[in-house]
């Protein structure tokens, strides 16, 4: 089977762990008989460089006109890159909005698995870690209070900024449905996640979601405060199955969720349109104090991939052997830096890579 794949590196760490997953999905080309074509393509802070703009059009027709995206991870050092004292909508992170919204990406699903020889490295308590945990994060990703209408103005003197948060029943309808049909696919459970009890919103968002939830009764719903919600992440996480939410919240507790599971550099992301099409990246930032050193952890990359296999190329069999792959080398012991414990062999991100493209 010919695939194309469109690739963008992004900064900091990016290229370097990207690469290591194309290590990996030429393995499974040459092992299961496909073609992967990539075309590499300038998104966030190398495209400003670049082309004046962290994104532009022409990058946006060719990630159309593939099969999938597969992408690292975009953005500098908010504190000292130039990039950053640029207007907002000319900065690293605008790219990420505007690639989201012009290919229709309205739900991410963010995995957060709690790997078996990597429970010392989570920073729960013993007790609770033992249990393990398999979760899946939700979120809907071209709404909200992210893509809202903003402004700062001056009233009175006095400085004022406005930021305004609004969903309609399709966007929050649509989200809902891809949460209960991937909850059937897992364990049948959705909570969803909001703050009914002060926000429009919410309770326009609570209403829908009840009004999908009749049509998968074998799927059980439970409605949640996001307050609430990040105590639970750390007290139970083994309570959840599939996590339901809007844009803001479901960004801050992925992040809560990541670091539960002892690595962000573990855990894999996909966004999806309507259609089997999505962009697949790693749920880590771009670690610019790491860049270019050897030490950035791939698995999340090379994770991403195996989803990016198994949802937009219609591969689950390749998948299962990617997955497979990263659990053995764990399995033997080997780890990156940001999950190093006692007794284990610290590797770097291009052994890694080849590691697990060995396993396969």
């Amino acid at each position: 089977m010919e695939k194309n794949i469109a690739v963008i590196k992004g900064d900091g760490i990016g290229p370097e762990i990207v690469t290591e997953a194309m290590k990996v999905l030429d393995k499974v080309a040459a092992k299961f008989g496909h073609k992967f074509n990539y075309e590499q393509l300038l998104m966030g802070g190398c495209s400003i460089d670049a082309n004046g703009v962290p994104l532009t059009d022409e990058t946006i027709e060719r990630c159309k006109a593939s099969d999938a995206v597969l992408m690292g991870s975009i953005g500098g050092d908010t504190t000292k890159s130039p990039w950053y004292k640029l207007p907002a909508n000319l900065r690293p992170e605008a790219g990420l909005l505007k690639i989201r919204k012009s290919l229709g990406l309205f739900a991410n699903l963010r995995p957060c698995l709690l790997f078996s020889e990597l429970a010392s490295a989570c920073p729960l308590k013993t007790e609770i870690s033992e249990k393990g945990f398999d979760m899946l994060i939700m979120r809907e990703l071209t709404g909200g209070l992210y893509f809202g209408e903003r402004q700062t103005i001056e009233e009175n003197g006095v400085k004022k900024a406005i930021d305004t948060l609004s969903y309609n029943e399709n966007e929050i309808r649509r989200i809902a449905i891809k949460a209960f049909e991937i909850a059937r696919k897992r364990r049948n459970k959705v909570t969803s996640v909001d703050k009914a009890n002060v926000l429009d919103s919410s309770r326009l968002w609570r209403k829908v979601v009840e009004e999908v939830a009749k049509d998968y009764p074998d799927v059980t719903l439970e409605h949640m405060l996001v307050d609430n919600c990040a105590m639970q992440l750390v007290r139970d996480p083994k309570q959840f199955d599939v996590i339901l939410t809007e844009n803001m919240f479901g960004d801050i507790l992925s992040d809560e969720a990541s670091m539960v599971t002892g690595s962000i550099g573990m855990l894999s992301s996909a966004s999806l349109n309507e259609t089997k099409f999505g962009l697949y990246e790693p749920s880590h930032g771009s670690a610019p104090d790491i860049a270019g050193q050897d030490k950035a952890n791939p698995i999340a990359t090379i994770l991403s991939a195996a989803m990016m296999l198994r949802f937009s190329l219609d591969m689950d069999k390749e998948a299962d052997a990617v997955e497979a792959a990263v659990q053995k080398v764990l399995t033997e012991g080997y780890r990156t830096g940001d999950i190093m414990s006692e007794g284990c062999k610290l590797v770097g991100t291009k052994e890694m890579g080849d590691l697990i493209a060995a396993a396969l």
